[in-house]
C-alpha cells in the first residue's frame, strides 16, 4: 500500500501524536513525502489524565471517516475504548520511548532503572515537573526510589539540551547518562502501522 498516494487510502490519513518526538514524525513524513495531515499534542498532558482523554477524543474526532492513526503508547487507562470510539488505531508499543527504541533496547535500559529523558520534558521540567508535584523535595525522594539515573535521549533532530538535562538532573540528585539513536525503528513502525490502517487491517 502507498502511503503517499491519498487516492488509494479512502481519504487522506491523519495522525495524531504525542509532541514529545514532534521533530522526529514530521522529519520522516516530510522525508518520505506520505501525504497525511498530522496533528501533535502536548506531552506534558500524560500527567493529568482527564485532559488527556479530552484532548485525544475532540483530535481524532477531527478526522471524520478518515483513517486516523494514534501515535501513543498504552498513555491513558481507557486507551482502547478511546480507539475503538473513534475506529482509530496506534502502534503496538507501550510508550513513545519504546516507539523510538524498539522494545529490546527499551526493556534493556528500564531494567537498570533509567527514566527516559527527552528534549521536550528537559526544556520544560521545571514548569512541568512543579506543577504536578508541588514540591521540588517530593518529587526528588519519588525518583530516587524509582530510578537510578537519567537517560538522555538525543535523535538526529535533536538540539543541544545538554544545560537544561543537568538542571533536571540536580534537582533530581540522579546521574545523567546519554543514548544516541537513529529513527530506524520510529520509521520502520510509523510505515507498518499506516499500511495496516490504510489497508483495513486495524479498523
Amino acid at each position: 500500500m502507498n502511503v503517499a498516494d491519498p487516492e488509494k487510502t479512502c481519504g487522506r490519513p491523519a495522525i495524531v501524536a504525542c509532541g514529545i518526538l514532534k521533530r522526529e514524525i514530521r522529519h520522516i513524513v516530510e522525508a518520505r513525502g506520505w501525504q497525511v495531515d498530522v496533528t501533535f499534542l502536548d506531552s506534558s498532558l500524560h500527567i493529568y489524565l482527564d485532559r488527556l482523554h479530552t484532548v485525544l477524543t475532540k483530535a481524532l474526532s477531527r478526522s471524520g471517516n478518515r483513517p486516523a492513526l494514534l501515535v501513543y503508547g498504552a498513555c491513558h487507562p481507557q486507551m482502547e475504548d478511546i480507539l475503538a470510539d473513534a475506529g482509530a488505531a496506534r502502534p503496538p508499543v507501550q510508550n513513545c520511548v519504546e516507539l523510538l527504541l524498539g522494545r529490546k533496547r527499551f526493556s534493556n535500559a528500564l531494567s537498570t532503572g533509567a527514566f527516559f529523558l527527552f528534549e521536550d520534558w528537559s526544556k520544560r521540567w521545571e514548569t512541568i515537573s512543579h506543577s504536578y508535584f508541588g514540591s521540588w523535595e517530593l518529587m526528588r525522594d519519588v525518583f530516587q526510589d524509582a530510578h537510578t539515573h537519567l537517560l538522555c535521549i538525543r535523535t538526529p533532530c535533536s538540539g543541544d539540551f545538554t544545560a537544561d538535562a543537568e538542571v533536571v538532573s540536580q534537582r533530581l540528585g540522579l546521574p545523567l547518562v546519554w543514548m544516541d539513536t537513529g529513527l530506524e525503528h520510529l520509521e520502520k513502525t510509523l510505515e507498518t502501522s499506516l499500511e495496516h490502517l490504510i489497508s483495513g487491517e486495524n479498523r
